[in-house]
């Protein structure tokens, strides 16, 4: 047994107020609208073309320019969206107790679901006209041509189009599709109390979500991370039935959207927009299934490295060994530059722009949205929201956002706005892409042996994290989403259960198991906002791992042409399927290869780690 007695590290800063946070860790969102006044004259703006578009109802197969004209008012609609939904949406973010913050961004929700019935009408009477007609349209009016994509793509979705009553009633249904996640945030973040527990040190903790991952990362005594996990998970132990409710909304609201369009499950209706097989989602699952023994080896070498009698799910993320390094968020602002390099001088100078420019709200603070994204606000800029902590999840976490940031802007740069949005299924390649560029740069720069196991750590914790407990999520999606399809019951305990036995099936031994791990699923808000979104990080992880690879061996010539498919993937941004614009770069999702060799990747890394930690 191999066991290392460190000192104790700090837990993270003390929550603050707002205004005691200096104006260069906050974000500016005065680059969207000046004022409140500016962006309610937007609103009124975006309201006055949402009627516009609706009074072009009848209008279409009067020939080309009036199919233009009505794709172009829908593109200058969604310009204008982006900046009025962002500026309350992250104006609530950044402390979500202001209810008349809240009122606004609810306004605007509103106003998104007057948009889509406004607008019910027009996919409905596009596909009466023949498509053979509109290609017609499209290859002799250079202007309509750039939504061939777009268009082509829609009447490949014909048969889940219904008629204009249907679509009508569907868009009147819209503005409940957001009510379980908004209740989900308002249970889970406005009007949470959060506990203070007694750490062994003396120090009295609130325990954020933040703040209990900032315990569970930095500080060594197992009875400490303990106190934190079962508060954190008492807090949703004490509302699993409202939870529970909320969830099984989600689930029937994805089976009446599926139902409503003929769709066979909720899964074929979440992939078919962007043309992905449902066997891609279920391969990936049974091929990671299949592929758990190195997690599971990495798991009992932590347990003995650690030296614990028990190992359990708040002892997954502490250090192998004591390495008491902080890493200031002033510290790391060159670093990510410095890793990017073999992207090109080009990329490195948009990343710094972008680190120096007051996009980036880096600390917590009292109220604030926990987590951490990138939000992408078309015709300004990317905006991202942290919970810096200075731990060395947290300059992963920067770099990881900085990833999607940039993704953004070279597809905004590079597409016109019908395909500047890029799919999920795309957005987290150059995310975990980010990440692994730069822990090879820490690596490299690495001269203490104990920061380079934990930097070894790290890589694997990306994958356990990234990867497999992803497809974990998604696996319980699918089994929690067909309950609902089979008409069966959907109860906390149901809920419980299904991830309970997922714990034990992923892990198998190497886990000691607790109660309160069954209301695991109940924190993850990807579940009540996004279902059947956490699989692509999976698959992500995946692209990435084969892109790195590409980037970084083989001829300079095969390098040089790796970087090219790279940056062209991100500068692609919506204008293909995402499995072809992949393929274009080198990434074939549909083999069972490309997820195989994570497994590998991983048992190669839990090797290594294996060797390092004999060595000293």
């Amino acid at each position: 047994m191999i066991h290392w007695m460190p000192a104790e590290a700090p837990v993270a800063p003390v929550l603050r107020d707002r205004h005691d946070i200096s104006d260069r860790f906050k974000w500016n969102l005065t680059h969207i609208f000046e004022d409140w006044a500016s962006w309610k004259a937007a609103y009124d703006e975006l309201e006055g073309k949402i009627a516009e578009h609706a009074a072009l109802q009848g209008t279409l197969a009067l020939g080309p320019e009036r199919l233009l004209h009505a794709l172009k008012l829908s593109d200058a609609i969604g310009q204008l969206t982006y900046k009025v939904w962002y500026f309350a949406s992250l104006w609530y973010d950044q402390d979500q107790r202001d209810n008349q913050i809240n009122a606004r961004r609810q306004q605007v929700q509103i106003l998104f679901a007057k948009a889509s019935q406004a607008s019910a009408w027009f996919n409905p009477e596009l596909l009466k006209i023949p498509l053979a007609t509109v290609q017609q349209w499209m290859a002799a009016h250079r202007d309509l041509a750039e939504y061939r994509f777009a268009v082509e793509d829609l009447y490949r979705q014909q048969e889940h189009v219904l008629d204009d009553k249907g679509e009508h009633l569907l868009s009147l249904a819209s503005r409940f599709s957001s009510t379980p996640n908004d209740a989900y945030a308002a249970l889970s973040t406005a009007d949470i109390k959060h506990p203070a527990i007694l750490l062994s040190t003396g120090a009295e903790v609130t325990i954020t979500y933040g703040q209990y991952r900032a315990i569970l990362a930095t500080y060594r005594n197992q009875a400490d991370r303990a106190s934190a996990y079962i508060a954190l998970h008492k807090l949703y132990e004490t509302s699993v039935n409202t939870y529970a409710s909320l969830y099984n909304a989600v689930l029937q609201r994805d089976w009446f959207h599926a139902q409503s369009r003929g769709y066979e499950s909720a899964l074929e209706a979440a992939l078919h927009g962007n043309n992905i097989p449902t066997a891609v989602v279920e391969n990936l699952i049974e091929t990671t299934k299949a592929g758990t023994e190195p997690l599971r080896r990495y798991h009992r070498l932590r347990k003995r490295v650690l030296g614990l009698d028990t190992y359990h799910a708040y002892d997954t993320t502490i250090p192998l060994v004591d390495f008491d390094r902080k890493y200031p968020y002033d510290s790391v602002l060159d670093w990510l530059p410095a890793s990017v390099a073999p992207l090109g001088a080009e990329y490195q100078r948009e990343m710094r722009e972008a680190l120096s420019g007051d996009w980036i709200d880096v600390y917590e603070n009292q109220g604030k949205r926990s987590g951490a994204y990138s939000a992408p606000v078309y015709g300004v800029h990317p905006y991202m929201l942290l919970n810096y902590n200075d731990t060395l999840d947290a300059v992963f976490t920067l770099a990881h956002e900085m990833g999607h940031s940039m993704h953004t802007l070279l597809s905004h740069a590079h597409q016109p706005f019908v395909y500047a949005s890029y799919t999920i299924f795309v957005a987290e390649v150059p995310s975990t892409l980010s990440e692994a560029l730069f822990l090879d740069y820490m690596l490299a720069r690495a001269t203490d042996e104990r920061e380079r196991i934990v930097l070894l750590q790290h890589a694997i914790d990306g994958i356990v994290s990234t990867f497999y407990t992803q497809v974990l999520f998604a696996d319980y999606e699918l089994q929690a989403h067909r309950l609902v399809e089979e008409g069966r019951p959907v109860t906390a305990d149901d809920l419980g259960e299904i991830y309970f036995t997922l714990l034990k099936t992923y892990h198998g031994d190497a886990f000691d198991y607790d109660e309160l791990s069954r209301v695991t699923w109940a924190r993850i808000p990807h579940f009540f906002s996004t279902p059947y979104y956490v699989y692509q990080y999976a698959t992500c992880y995946a692209s990435s791992a084969q892109l790195m690879k590409q980037l970084t061996s083989g001829s300079e010539s095969d390098r040089a042409a790796a970087i090219e498919g790279y940056l062209t993937l991100l500068k692609s941004g919506g204008n293909d399927h995402p499995m072809t614009l992949l393929q274009k770069a080198g990434v074939d999702l549909s083999k069972r290869e490309t997820v195989c060799a994570v497994v590998d990747q991983l048992d190669a890394l839990v090797t290594r780690l294996e060797r390092e930690i004999s060595a000293l």
